[in-house]
């Protein structure tokens, strides 16, 4: 009893853990996507700005 207790103790709390990794895994994806917006939209002005010069 007390040794099934223990693996339950322990599987509740890897999935706990893996449920935060996957949330930052998330964000992570997230601020990465607006990051490559960003260096496209400036890369997008910047290669105007070269063509009008």
């Amino acid at each position: 009893m007390r040794a099934m207790l223990l693996v339950i103790g322990i599987v509740a709390v890897a999935l706990v853990l893996l449920g935060l990794l996957l949330e930052a895994a998330r964000w992570l994806i997230i601020v990465g996507a607006v990051a490559f917006v960003v260096l496209l939209v400036l890369a997008f002005v910047r290669g105007r700005r070269t063509a009008r010069r």
